[in-house]
């Protein structure tokens, strides 16, 4: 049974409101349920990760959140705002398109493949949505992109093609795609899990100097457990589409509560 929108503020109010906010969040796919009921909030410039086993819902909070899926029950808030509803007539209804993409204009996310469009160059491909969606002019666009790109360490590349360029590259380029966007949530699923294990450490580099050097606040789903627990401010443990637990990486990797949390670390860990 579906609740009721009364239920959810139209907006967020008072002090410390989160960058984003799920709230009694419900993902089906027929009788199956993915994620059950989420409450999840994320502050401003914090860094969470998402771990747990596969079928767990990890990658469908950020498909959510990016609207690539529509949520069954609840609602998601961003910057104090609903982003998978809109207000009309006074009440919560669900987003249509037109408002989504204008919500989501805040979010990039970076996927396990990269996603680049292989007759673009690395700077094309950069500076493509910047000049099309936020109406940027081509060459404020080009020094936007040139400025990220030297920042992924990939700007002697920006001249070449997708094919030109390795798996690590390829990603570093698609990191600084979604930075020329100017998001203010960087969103990342797997970004190391298609690369091979000598070019990871290209790519966990920059995500390093993402959260040193810039105001993002940014969730990531990934299994290299070393690295979450190194650049975390808080981890979430999911499974069966709840969050089963969550703490400091200290917290969760140092002394987890929950037998389902301890057996997880256990097989993971011992499997690398």
């Amino acid at each position: 049974m579906k609740d009721s929108m009364k239920d959810y503020p139209l907006k967020l109010e008072g002090d410390n409101i989160p960058m984003v906010r799920f709230q009694n969040v419900t993902k089906r796919y027929g009788d199956l349920v993915v994620l059950d009921h989420l409450d999840l909030d994320v502050q401003e410039a914090e860094m969470v990760t998402i771990i747990g086993p596969s079928g767990s819902g990890k990658t469908t909070v950020l498909r959510m959140l990016m609207a690539l899926e529509k949520i069954n029950d609840g609602v998601i808030y961003v910057e104090g705002q609903p982003m998978t509803h809109m207000v009309k007539d006074g009440t919560l209804t669900m987003a249509d398109n037109k408002y989504l993409r204008q919500q989501r204009m805040n979010i990039g996310m970076c996927f396990q493949h990269f996603n680049l469009f292989p007759h673009m160059t690395a700077l094309e491909n950069c500076i493509e949505a910047p000049v099309q969606v936020l109406g940027l002019s081509k060459k404020d666009a080009i020094a936007r992109a040139e400025d990220l790109l030297d920042m992924v360490g990939m700007l002697e590349k920006a001249h070449e093609h997708p094919s030109r360029l390795s798996g690590g590259q390829q990603q570093r380029v698609a990191i600084a795609r979604s930075l020329a966007m100017r998001p203010k949530i960087m969103l990342f699923d797997e970004v190391t899990s298609a690369l091979d294990p000598e070019v990871i450490g290209e790519v966990t580099q920059v995500i390093r100097k993402l959260v040193s050097k810039h105001n993002l606040t940014m969730l990531m789903v990934t299994h290299q457990m070393g690295f979450a627990r190194e650049i975390s401010d808080r981890v979430c443990f999911f499974y069966d589409g709840k969050i089963e637990e969550q703490g400091s990486p200290d917290e969760l990797f140092g002394d987890p509560k929950s037998e389902r949390t301890q057996q997880f670390l256990s097989a993971v860990l011992e499997a690398n």
